[in-house]
């Protein structure tokens, strides 16, 4: 599953990385979002671009291009 396709308050668990650009992969892995790291949707703007989420309490706010990268699953 995509973090592109949850809806606020949906909780889900880090399973892994698309491949894509290792930068980017790099800096996601330096907030916090690990494999196995817990985190859910707070808000989505109306258009879906960006998504803001809640991990290992702070909050992150992801462009859907860059949140496209991370896979999970529904927790």
């Amino acid at each position: 599953m995509s973090l592109t396709t949850m809806k606020p308050g949906e909780t889900a668990r880090v399973t892994g990385f698309a491949r894509g650009e290792r930068g980017y992969r790099q800096r996601l892995l330096a907030m916090g979002l690990t494999p196995g790291a817990v985190f859910s949707v707070t808000r989505v703007a109306p258009l879906g671009d960006p998504v803001e989420i809640s991990v290992r309490n702070f909050t992150l706010t992801l462009r859907r291009e860059e949140a496209a990268i991370l896979k999970a699953e529904r927790i």
